[in-house]
């Protein structure tokens, strides 16, 4: 690509526009500029006998080298002056999606909705690590996508949990950093539908490249029934289905694709890790010892590391998994036993610890 995006955003189709001004203004710069010195090379040549004249402190030169480029930096300010008010006027939308960048992931709100879900990378360990056919949209493909209406104006409220992301889609003029502690504003408007798609532009740490992010921009009618199916429901069956038991190859088979979800990134799907930032699991004191501490160990992670508190990001039938097939995998079922620990663990055991904190 040789020149930056369209977009497919109003604010993209502006942020275009000036900067295709600017790039007019320098290229008639460069000529003017490139031609006087050419004509000067070969007019005032030393062949043709040409003596160099000795002068300085030329006022009128002065003035003119001086009057023009403040001109040409005033006539392009005003623009930009323009599109940068409209970049922040956030006033008067119709949907309001609050992001939260995570290592390495982001999580969606929809404030207006009550609908919220964390947005992973779907692309494979086995694929990352060249052991199985790669997808066209290799590391640039997650689990749930964000689902806009098109001809809406969408309100984006950006901050972080733990380090500084930055939510970025060129398609949609927007790169808006994400600050723990802080709130940015922006906002986009798609007028065409399709999917559009970024990733985190700021580094922000080991597997800052494996957090993309996927824009699917539908149809009204096609979002108010994405809204319908993801709202709502019954909260207490669904509360009772997540504690329900499971057998030990349920845990074992939801464990493994969870852990290499959630957990693979920074421990390795061999629970060997990446030492010392990443301790192994494998023999790990954690994993091979009480299972109430293991549990509390997942649910509230550890302050000022990258071990987060998945007891906000996961629903307790999936931290029972993950405990499980950790406590299960790379020899730690043999230590279990060894010391008299539990390795299975159900729903409801992670939902007790959770309480209980």
């Amino acid at each position: 690509m040789f020149n930056m995006p369209y977009g497919v955003s109003l604010l993209s189709h502006e942020i275009w526009r000036l900067h295709m001004a600017a790039f007019y203004v320098c290229c008639v710069i460069g000529l003017v500029v490139f031609s006087v010195l050419l004509y000067s090379l070969v007019r005032f040549r030393k062949s043709k006998g040409a003596e160099a004249v000795h002068f300085h402190e030329h006022l009128g030169i002065e003035i003119l080298w001086t009057t023009i480029p403040f001109l040409i930096l005033v006539a392009l300010a005003v623009p930009a002056t323009i599109v940068l008010m409209h970049i922040h006027d956030t006033e008067k939308s119709d949907l309001t999606i609050k992001i939260t960048g995570y290592q390495w992931k982001w999580k969606y709100e929809y404030l207006d909705q009550g609908i919220h879900f964390f947005s992973n990378l779907s692309s494979t360990v086995e694929q990352i690590n060249n052991q199985a056919p790669k997808s066209q949209w290799f590391l640039r493909e997650v689990d749930n996508p964000v689902v806009v209406p098109v001809d809406t104006k969408v309100r984006l409220l950006v901050t972080a949990d733990d380090v500084v992301h930055s939510w970025w889609v060129p398609e949609l003029g927007v790169k808006q950093d994400a600050v723990p502690g802080y709130v940015n504003e922006n906002w986009f408007y798609i007028t065409k539908p399709g999917t559009y798609r970024g990733q985190c532009g700021e580094l922000c740490g080991v597997n800052h490249g494996f957090m993309p992010i996927v824009v699917e921009a539908v149809s009204k009618p096609e979002f108010d029934q994405w809204v319908a199916a993801h709202q709502g429901g019954n909260v207490a069956a669904l509360q009772a289905a997540q504690l329900a038991p499971e057998t030990e190859d349920q845990l074992m088979t939801a464990g493994k694709a969870a852990y290499l979800k959630s957990c693979a990134m920074c421990h390795q799907a061999t629970g060997e890790g990446l030492p010392p930032s990443f301790p192994p699991l494998k023999g790990s004191k954690v994993v091979t010892g009480p299972v109430q501490a293991n549990d509390a160990f997942v649910l509230k992670g550890v302050p000022g590391t990258a071990m987060q508190a998945f007891g906000e990001q996961l629903d307790p039938a999936t931290i029972a998994a993950i405990v499980t097939y950790i406590r299960h995998s790379w020899g730690n079922d043999a230590l279990n036993h060894q010391h008299g620990n539990p390795v299975t663990v159900q729903p409801a055991d992670v939902e007790k610890v959770n309480s209980a904190r």
